[in-house]
């Protein structure tokens, strides 16, 4: 059934579950969005808010099928979608032809496209030498500039937007909201996001769900933050003032005031040390060295080279000059060499180091060594710490972009690791989970573990880290214990 004149999304008693499951995602879920409106879908992780959007804009069940019915389903017949994973939006290999794509088929004259395509990737911050780039060579960051623009060029009634900014540095975040206010003053506008500081005067209703996805509130912003506050600490939603209150808290302070420090010794070395790609250098350090048991905060603006220079720590990238892990020379030649021992590395997208079919058996790939009951006691365990189903038996791929994201940094602890690579690990996470692997992280530092985190959020870089190192257009141009010039840099990063 199609919409009718009188809202732009109209759902009611919907029901819906994921095959193999056997509870319900949705039970008699009624939800509906006006024309016009700013719409805030708010719930921890995985509580089927992106499913909902996809419910909303006729992707699930037109072009992805779910066990679902409803009493009604009228979705819009002009619409946008923005995916939390901008790496399923795109269908072309280069970004002027992506974007191309999407003109030819809103018949755009050839000779008018060009000035149409540079015009949207200034809105959206997309700043490129040659707009002939490859798609692949951009960061995750890039990649989600480009999915908005593809969608702002279609001017559709209706935007669904799943994360948008949830990739980017903050002059991102607050660019990418800013041309989203602009573009869509009129429109109809249905979001999912964990960062509302740059949308919450700007919304107009905020609804609530439980972890069960069921909606618990639907109303005005003010009223739903100042009525249901302790619902929001308790499913553990991102709201204003929640890292306030989180680095006040009790558990918090105990958890940081009696912080180990980092020893002398280098856990990582780096000396005239360069990444490639092909022949291009993506990262440079000149000199830089992460302490063992330091919390290395890696900041810098999308594109820097941040995600390049954890690569080419993990010799996934060609590498040359001098890089030493645990006192061990890896590499001193431009050439790809053997994944150093004790460093393990969580992609920015988790779907990338995924090897197995199910949860339990993505987690104990790396416990071959031990007996087979032990080594499901210790995955079993860690998918209650990270707060994953207890289906063990689903496959990753079936996981929220949030719950792979934890899956992803369980994973990394199975095995014998001395040096942990975080790229990004708490984006699309929601306040609790983000604060339980935080903790979790910060226990294992105090054990030994040296951490060296790509972040885009300067709190975990202001409360966490022990070390800020600085990347700024394919250079690790500072790297400085916290205090002094590196709090004057995070101010700044």
């Amino acid at each position: 059934m199609r919409r009718n004149d009188s809202a732009a999304v109209t759902i009611r008693n919907l029901r819906l579950k994921f095959p193999g499951e056997e509870k319900l995602l949705f039970r008699d879920l009624s939800f509906s969005v006006k024309r016009g409106e700013k719409v805030l879908l708010l719930g921890p992780s995985g509580c089927g808010k992106s499913t909902l959007l996809q419910v909303a804009s006729g992707i699930v069940p037109d072009s992805y099928e779910l066990p679902m019915k409803a009493d009604v389903l009228e979705i819009p017949s002009s619409s946008g979608f923005v995916f939390q994973d901008p790496d399923t939006q795109f269908c072309m290999p280069f970004v002027d032809e992506e974007l191309a794509f999407v003109l030819e088929n809103l018949a755009v004259p050839r000779e008018e496209m060009q000035g149409k395509i540079r015009d949207v990737l200034s809105r959206v911050g997309l700043h490129l030498e040659d707009i002939h780039t490859p798609i692949l060579e951009l960061s995750q960051g890039m990649k989600q500039r480009l999915a908005l623009a593809s969608v702002l060029l279609m001017e559709p009634d209706v935007l669904f937007l799943d994360e948008p900014s949830a990739l980017l540095d903050p002059e991102g975040t607050e660019q990418i909201w800013s041309s989203i206010r602009k573009a869509a003053a009129e429109r109809t506008v249905v979001i999912v996001e964990h960062k509302i500081e740059q949308i919450a005067g700007w919304i107009d209703r905020v609804v609530l769900f439980t972890d069960d996805g069921a909606i618990l509130a639907d109303g005005r912003p003010d009223e739903v933050f100042r009525q249901y506050h302790e619902e929001l600490i308790r499913y553990g939603i991102w709201y204003p003032g929640v890292w306030e209150e989180y680095v006040s808290s009790p558990a918090c302070c105990r958890l940081l005031e009696d912080r180990r420090r980092p020893g002398d010794t280098a856990a990582v070395r780096m000396a005239s040390f360069s990444g490639y790609r092909g022949k291009k250098s993506v990262i440079h350090a000149k000199e830089a060295a992460a302490r063992a048991g330091a919390w290395v905060a890696v900041l810098g603006k999308n594109g820097s080279g941040k995600s390049s220079l954890l690569l080419s720590i993990m010799q996934l990238l060609k590498t040359e000059g001098l890089l030493e892990v645990k006192g061990r020379e890896i590499v001193a030649k431009k050439r790809r060499r053997n994944v150093p021992d004790g460093l393990s590395l969580v992609f920015q997208n988790p779907e990338l180091q995924f090897v197995a079919d199910s949860l339990i058996a993505e987690l104990t790939v790396s416990m071959q060594a031990l007996p087979a009951d032990e080594a499901e006691r210790r995955a079993s365990a860690l998918l209650e710490k990270f707060g994953l189903p207890d289906d063990r038996q689903r496959h990753p791929y079936q996981l929220s972009v949030g719950q792979k994201r934890r899956l992803s940094v369980a994973t990394a602890l199975t095995g014998t690791t001395d040096v942990l690579l975080l790229d990004e690990p708490t984006f699309g996470q929601d306040a609790r989970n983000t604060f339980v692997m935080l903790e979790m992280l910060e226990e294992l530092r105090r054990d030994g573990l040296t951490i060296i985190m790509v972040t885009h959020d300067l709190s975990i870089a202001e409360h966490f880290a022990t070390d800020i190192w600085t990347v700024s257009e394919g250079r690790l141009v500072s790297a400085v214990p916290v205090g002094g010039a590196a709090d004057a840099r995070l101010v700044h990063a």
